[in-house]
């Protein structure tokens, strides 16, 4: 049964990636898009944390997640086949000091597969939206008339595979090899007024395409060990060193008449810019390199706390296609503090005993400058993990609270609802045969 829900699962997947607008904030504006990559729904519930590891949870952030010990449940002979696939719905308030408005995006974040392969390697694979795409803006002057429209759509993909190898009962290491594609689209509709200030009914209108693709890396550590005979440490490191991704562009000049009934864009005449002769035609992006780190104690099969840093070299990152002049990368960081609490997991009279219950909370340094301020984000989050099944499978319901931007320099500040849901899935497919 599971196998051919998986089927399912991935068919529903592959039309949403080419279907979803995965976001609805007007930060996608700037660079290649929001981050839209921030781990499983299990992750996120504990602020974004990913240092936890175990047998039954796919973690997407530390590819040496993909080994650990084996099961009692299956006779110390091997470990489950995990699935795990989420999805968000993100609904954001837009505050400025010209007024507020209300938006909201549902995607599907997230789906991968982790599997044994003998008792010390393991076996990774996925596919997410790595950054998103999707805004709406208005420049509007003194005498509220739109002098120009902005929007865009599209964002970067990642179908990654990964292998992890048990050095010894306390330390794996792990490596994710990334493919990242996709494309982005920004359009630009420039409005004229004549001397007593109609509106031209011709409009300028420039778009421009950029198709992405490249590879990366992403290195991971894991390191377990029992302080005493109730509390245990983990700890986890990745890194991703600095990569390019290739982006083919094109640019078109059009000029537009706009349908006010239903805001249809009828062509009049346009042309393709010559990008090759400036070189833009093909250009390299940056992927700036990341470094993350974290430690926590817990008691097994009970509760977790823990903390985590992430630092990412932002300030490498441009993209010369889309100049932007008030607007410059810095360097991110992020400080993720969170954990989980199981009541009883081998209760039998209470379901909501053998609940997994999440909180956490995480300040973030975008890595994104405009008008000389730098974007922050805060969220709180909770979660809650439900039994389903046998083999420990569940179902995983997430809330995400809070605030990225600012009011100041006439910028744009959203407070964020997130919802939150994904299934952890797992089966035994590699039993080994006592009888010939």
């Amino acid at each position: 049964m599971i196998k051919k829900l998986v089927l399912v699962l991935v068919a529903f997947f592959a039309l949403q990636l080419n279907a979803q607008e995965g976001t609805a904030s007007p930060y996608s504006f700037y660079g290649i898009g929001s981050l839209k990559f921030k781990g499983t729904v299990e992750n996120r519930s504990m602020g974004g944390l990913s240092i936890y590891t175990d047998s039954i949870h796919v973690n997407l952030r530390n590819p040496a997640a993909y080994v650990g010990p084996n099961l009692k449940v299956f006779n110390n002979e091997n470990r489950p086949v995990k699935f795990s696939i989420g999805a968000s719905h993100n609904s954001i308030n837009l505050k400025a000091d010209s007024g507020s408005d209300r938006t909201s995006a549902t995607t599907v974040d997230y789906m991968a597969m982790s599997m044994p392969l003998g008792d010390k390697f393991g076996f990774g694979l996925g596919l997410m939206p790595y950054t998103s795409v999707g805004y709406k803006l208005e420049d509007i002057n003194n005498t509220n008339q739109v002098l120009n429209r902005y929007r865009g759509e599209g964002g970067l993909n990642k179908a990654f595979l990964g292998l992890g190898y048990r050095i010894t009962e306390k330390l794996s290491l792990g490596i994710d090899m990334n493919y990242n594609f996709g494309n982005i689209q920004n359009t630009a509709i420039e409005y004229l007024y004549d001397d007593e200030g109609n509106e031209i009914q011709y409009k300028s209108r420039e778009e421009n395409r950029s198709d992405l693709s490249g590879l990366n890396v992403n290195i991971g550590l894991t390191y377990k060990t029992m302080i005493n005979e109730k509390l245990e440490l983990q700890s986890g490191l990745t890194y991703s060193p600095q990569s390019d991704i290739s982006s083919r562009n094109t640019r078109t000049f059009s000029t537009i008449v706009i349908n006010e009934s239903n805001g249809q864009e009828l062509t009049v005449n346009s042309i393709d810019a010559d990008l090759a002769s400036l070189g833009l035609d093909q250009t390299d992006l940056t992927l700036p390199s990341r470094l993350s780190f974290g430690a926590g104690i817990g008691a097994p099969r009970k509760w977790f706390l823990g903390a985590e840093y992430t630092f990412q070299n932002t300030s490498k990152f441009s993209n010369p296609i889309v100049a932007i002049d008030n607007a410059n990368f810095v360097n991110a960081s992020n400080i993720s503090i969170g954990g989980f609490i199981v009541p009883d997991a081998d209760s039998f009279s209470s379901y909501w005993k053998r609940a997994t219950y999440r909180a956490g909370m995480h300040f973030e340094n975008t890595g994104l400058e405009i008008n000389n301020e730098t974007i922050n984000e805060f969220g709180i989050s909770f979660g809650v993990g439900l039994p389903v099944g046998k083999w420990f499978s569940n179902a995983n319901l997430g809330l995400e609270l809070g605030r990225r931007g600012t009011t100041n320099q006439n910028l744009i500040q959203e407070n964020f609802v997130n919802f939150q849901l994904s299934l952890s899935l797992n089966d035994w497919w590699f039993e080994k045969r006592k009888y010939n």
